[in-house]
């Protein structure tokens, strides 16, 4: 069980009830694809914001003076394979990035966002994508987790 702590900040987003109903299988499908079990309930927070605010945290921690789509922010530094944290970390969402990036890709706004969802968990449980390896491995989780929430491969 993963107890989800939604914020909206900023941005023309769903109701938080929406959200919630997007986030909550979401995160319990990437969870049983890696087949992590929590004993207790783990914590994971979502906050979705706009692009000025996801632009100053993505300088501030990552150095680029840009908006982004996501960023996540792991509680614990754990590796791929490792149990399930108590609490995970902050996945962080811009609104105008991640709609005008759905429009430019021809995709359902709501497809995009989970996509971008399960992304930020991979991050959290010690996955990246900063090596050709890490990035076939990360995309080939994406795309099997997505599937099975009836989402077309983001990638094709």
């Amino acid at each position: 069980m993963i107890d989800i702590d939604i914020a909206i900040e900023a941005g023309a987003w769903p109701a938080e009830d929406e959200l919630a109903a997007l986030a909550g299988p979401t995160v319990e499908a990437v969870l049983a694809e890696l087949d992590l079990k929590s004993g207790n309930a783990a914590e994971l927070s979502l906050l979705f914001t706009d692009d000025a605010h996801i632009a100053v945290l993505n300088r501030d921690w990552r150095s680029k003076d840009k908006p982004t789509n996501v960023l996540s922010f792991p509680a614990f530094e754990i590796a791929p394979g490792d149990p399930l944290p108590a609490m995970l970390g902050d996945i962080v969402l811009a609104f105008e990035t991640i709609s005008s990036e759905a429009v430019l890709e021809e995709k359902p706004f709501e497809h995009h966002l989970r996509h971008l969802i399960v992304h930020g968990m991979l991050h959290l449980l010690g996955y990246d994508h900063e090596t050709d390896e890490e990035a076939e491995e990360m995309e080939a989780l994406e795309r099997r987790i997505l599937a099975g929430l009836a989402i077309p491969d983001p990638y094709g």
